[in-house]
């Protein structure tokens, strides 16, 4: 065989491509393979307390058992897959119930309430063990503006509670702080409020902070805010004697000026960029930017188109880097107008429809969430609790086997394929399809032992990266 490019010239060339690939493959890592919170609950300062995240639990479960004592009533209020044969009658929902409670998980799935079963029941468990997986104690609108002297007092006081839920184990697995954005008007203030507030809670815990302790800069719009904070972390760092890097930041979306800037071009890789690797996600909020749209409050929802649009200029500019994205709120809130214990039975009605009324916004605004790739997104009251953890078991449980078919397929064929050099973009595909399973166990949607439908081995799932994976198979296959 003859060829026509000397061997020299060919490994120039291809060496000075692979300086280029590789500076590609450190900005565009792809997803990361890390736990991802399906929530973050916002709560006012002034209203934290240690035992805060099991409190909300116990309020969310008394709400669901009130207004859907059984998977029926909830299959039914959600439409859930399958809802159309659910019984009406109480005798007919006893027998089902029986019969999928005997029934193996096979078998379980065969029939029509399976879903809603399920759903049902993990929501529950979830309540019961593990409520709130990311909160967000809040010094911005969850707050106010408020004399200085009370937020100094407030900062102290939430810092305190803080230390006292990570002493009792009383906290969420992931946590934060929301300072006020580093405005003009406001940087003062927000400088301020983190240096009391961490200060205190370093000196409550002789230096730890907590697992997954992340501070939430808000109204982002220039990178410059964003190299403040992290200067700020520096001096922190160094007067409270911790490891450089340690303090982690988060954005938020929510002004058109971080979608499109004054030059015409998509700030967000440049804000990202501008943190020196210690942001870690970016949050979108939703009635700011609505608002910052000209959208009234009337339309100011989840869904709405622009929304969408922000949400994907998100995505494109951030996609492959691996920074964790949430979508909003929903601002419609799952509670009753009428209290007391001597309601009439209009009243009871009249509360009932309410809640299933705000139960479906959240749902579905939570659904279109997920089916758009956000799979975290907020939560600014207990009772909507129920229905975050609904819409994410719906999407992973009804997602499941055609999930199982694709990975299985993906692994089997990237096993015996021949290995010729460079593997990253099997790796980054096989990433993508396994983080579903990743996910969905991460939340309690499923097992370890359901995702082993997969042919993946407990070994294999739990180095959750599927380089490791192909690497492992190839090396056994060659």
């Amino acid at each position: 065989m003859h060829l026509s490019i000397e061997e020299n010239d060919k490994e120039a060339l291809l060496g000075k491509l692979k300086i280029a690939n590789l500076k590609f493959q450190q900005t565009y890592p792809g997803d990361k393979p890390d736990r991802q919170a399906v929530h973050t609950v916002y709560g006012g300062a002034n209203l934290f307390k240690s035992d805060t995240c099991i409190r909300m639990g116990e309020i969310a479960l008394k709400n669901l058992q009130t207004y859907a004592p059984d998977f029926i009533t909830l299959g039914k209020v959600l439409k859930l897959e399958g809802h159309e044969e659910l019984p009406d009658s109480e005798k007919k929902a006893e027998k089902l119930l029986k019969k999928l409670e005997k029934a193996d998980e096979d078998k379980r799935k065969r029939e029509p309430g399976w879903l809603s079963y399920a759903v049902y029941n993990k929501i529950i468990q979830k309540l019961r063990t593990e409520p709130v997986e990311d909160f967000r104690i809040d010094f911005e609108d969850g707050f106010g503006n408020r004399p200085d002297a009370e937020e100094d007092e407030t900062a102290v006081a939430a810092a305190r509670e803080l230390a006292n839920g990570m002493k009792n184990k009383t906290i969420s697995p992931f946590i934060g702080i929301r300072i006020k954005p580093f405005t003009e008007d406001l940087k003062n203030r927000g400088v301020r409020t983190l240096d009391i507030f961490l200060t205190t809670l370093l000196e409550e815990t002789k230096g730890r902070l907590p697992d997954n302790f992340v501070v939430m800069l808000p109204k982002v719009t220039i990178p410059e805010q964003v190299i403040t904070l992290i200067r700020l972390f520096e001096l922190i760092e160094k007067k409270n004697k911790l490891v450089p890097g340690t303090l982690k930041m988060e954005t938020m979306v929510e002004a058109t000026q971080i979608i499109m800037d004054d030059e015409g071009r998509n700030p967000l890789m440049r804000i990202i960029r501008s943190s020196e690797g210690r942001c870690i996600a970016a949050h979108f909020g939703t009635y700011d930017y609505t608002a910052s749209c000209g959208i009234t409050a009337k339309y100011q929802t989840m869904d709405h188109q622009v929304c969408d649009f922000a949400h994907h200029m998100t995505k494109v500019a951030l996609g492959g880097t691996g920074i964790f994205l949430s979508d909003g709120a929903t601002n419609v809130m799952p509670v009753a107008p009428h209290r007391g214990d001597d309601l009439s039975e209009e009243q009871l009605e009249e509360n009932r429809q309410s809640v299933h009324n705000a139960w479906r916004i959240g749902y579905n605004h939570t659904m279109h969430s997920l089916v758009n790739g956000f799979y975290q997104g907020w939560d600014l009251n207990p009772a909507q609790l129920p229905m975050r953890y609904a819409a994410t078991y719906n999407f992973f449980l009804s997602s499941y086997d055609d999930a199982v078919f694709r990975l299985k397929t993906f692994v089997d064929r990237a096993a015996i394929s021949t290995l010729t050099g460079d593997i990253f973009d099997d790796a980054a595909t096989g990433q993508g399809l396994l983080n579903f399973f990743l996910k969905a166990m991460n939340c309690g949607a499923i097992t370890e032992q359901e995702a082993l439908a997969t042919g993946l081995t407990v070994e294999e799932i739990r180095s959750r990266s599927f380089y490791k994976i192909l690497h492992g198979r190839r090396g056994k296959k060659l």
